[in-house]
């Protein structure tokens, strides 16, 4: 591809927080939504992807030269515990979900075109309704993530979870309802992140 550098229109001795400034200014340019029924959406589209590998690019290659830092969480390491190129991106997303920046990880998986959305898409976004008491919307993405992925233990426990919390009510919007990180989910995307970045002392290891 192009110069990712110059997709995002940042020089490259830009700093992180410069660059995932880049990013969402783009991301909200060219938001899917934005374009619904217009003549511009597939150009939209594309340049919506084109986005997207970008920023991957961008990630993996600083990754690759050491540990990098976006919205004051760091990660390092290896991305081959997951299935595709969109790893780092998703790593992002957990750490934006575990530290209740819901917005900013809402715009990012939005973003993401829907043929590119894998069963780690509708995890996240169900952990993100779930996080927000829309007990509904959660247990239908989650679901989707697990008929898509259905060996994989996390969205089946979190899946678990949902269901639980859901037994014996209608469903829907529960702003009473008790869905912070101490009921477990960011427990979950923390193993994760942690099982990405081969800590040995993350999760009890």
């Amino acid at each position: 591809m192009s110069d990712p550098y110059k997709v995002l229109n940042v020089p490259r001795s830009a700093s992180d927080d410069e660059i995932k400034k880049a990013y969402r200014k783009l991301a909200m340019k060219y938001h899917p939504d934005r374009y619904q029924n217009s003549p511009l959406a597939d150009q939209a589209a594309e340049k919506m992807k084109e986005i997207n590998a970008a920023y991957d690019q961008i990630l993996k290659e600083r990754k690759g030269a050491g540990t990098s830092s976006y919205g004051g969480y760091s990660y390092s390491g290896s991305t081959s515990y997951y299935s595709d190129g969109r790893a780092s991106v998703y790593v992002h997303v957990r750490q934006l979900i575990i530290s209740e920046q819901f917005d900013e990880a809402e715009n990012i998986l939005s973003g993401i075109a829907s043929t590119e959305r894998n069963a780690e898409w509708y995890y996240l976004m169900g952990v993100l309704s779930y996080r927000k008491g829309w007990l509904e919307e959660a247990r239908n993405y989650i679901e989707t993530a697990c008929r898509m992925d259905p060996a994989n233990v996390e969205y089946a426990s979190m899946y678990r979870k949902v269901m639980d919390q859901r037994s014996g009510s209608a469903g829907g919007y529960r702003p009473n309802q008790d869905t912070s990180c101490t009921n477990g989910c960011c427990e979950f995307l923390s193993c994760v992140i942690c099982a990405n970045c081969c800590c040995d002392n993350c999760c009890g290891g």
